[in-house]
């Protein structure tokens, strides 16, 4: 993991600490820049592999006010993934709300779909978010307090031709949050899976799909805000987000 890079003075110790991976563009740079517009002084630690992209987000969420820092990381990788929850834990001290966003998809036949992509696809979508809770879930059961949520897919839920890797991935990653789920009730720590179906994201550039078929990104990420913000006596366990026609 590279160095953490900050883009905004220290924000006060009762504001919380939002953990977001794959926080470099779609989804998880809207749900950055959402947090970031809504909750004041928010403490934002941005997890991906491309620092690059991930300071532009970390620069326009420090922009609304919040205090931003980029950790470069990749969260399939556990000496990252130890390291970077060092240099999180340094910088903010305990995460209030982990959302485990990082993913990828590629589509394929399941006789055309090499076994390199295949564990692409699963180290990506479900080790990351294995290594990376297993790193701040502890903290959380220390303090009785905090959210974790799953990015998983309508794919986690119902299987479709040419997505074999994807889908064992999403529905590895639904069957982990449920697990969790049942793990930590009446622990202080709330769990939820997310299942969005066709987001607009820059992986739909040249699909020839057209933007007004797809939900914004924008949408999706201020369900995880209006979820965070119902009362600790209420849990959202899963979520199903679809575009109006139904049809992605």
């Amino acid at each position: 993991m590279s160095n953490p890079r900050s883009f905004a003075p220290s924000a006060g110790k009762n504001t919380p600490v939002i953990l977001v991976t794959g926080a470099s563009q779609g989804i998880g740079a809207a749900i950055a820049r959402v947090f970031a517009r809504e909750i004041r002084g928010v403490r934002l630690a941005l997890v991906a592999r491309n620092a690059k992209k991930l300071a532009a987000v970390a620069r326009a969420c420090a922009k609304r006010g919040a205090a931003a820092e980029a950790f470069a990381c990749d969260v399939t990788d556990e000496p990252a993934v130890a390291a970077m929850h060092r240099a999180v834990a340094k910088r903010f001290g305990a995460v209030d709300v982990l959302i485990n966003n990082a993913g990828a998809f590629v589509q394929a036949s399941f006789v055309k779909t090499g076994v390199g992509d295949f564990d692409r696809m699963i180290a990506t979508n479900l080790r990351s978010a294995f290594l990376v809770t297993r790193a701040f879930l502890p903290a959380m059961l220390g303090r009785g307090r905090g959210d974790v949520f799953f990015m998983s897919s309508i794919a986690g839920l119902a299987a479709y031709p040419n997505g074999a890797a994807y889908c064992a991935a999403k529905f590895g990653v639904t069957g982990l949050a449920q697990v969790l789920r049942a793990e930590t009730k009446g622990t202080g720590v709330r769990v939820c899976c997310v299942h969005p179906g066709a987001t607009w994201s820059p992986s739909w550039n040249g699909s020839g799909v057209k933007p007004e078929r797809l939900m914004p990104a924008e949408d999706v990420a201020r369900a995880f805000l209006d979820m965070w913000r119902l009362s600790r006596r209420t849990v959202v366990e899963e979520i199903v987000l679809r575009p109006e026609r139904g049809d992605l």
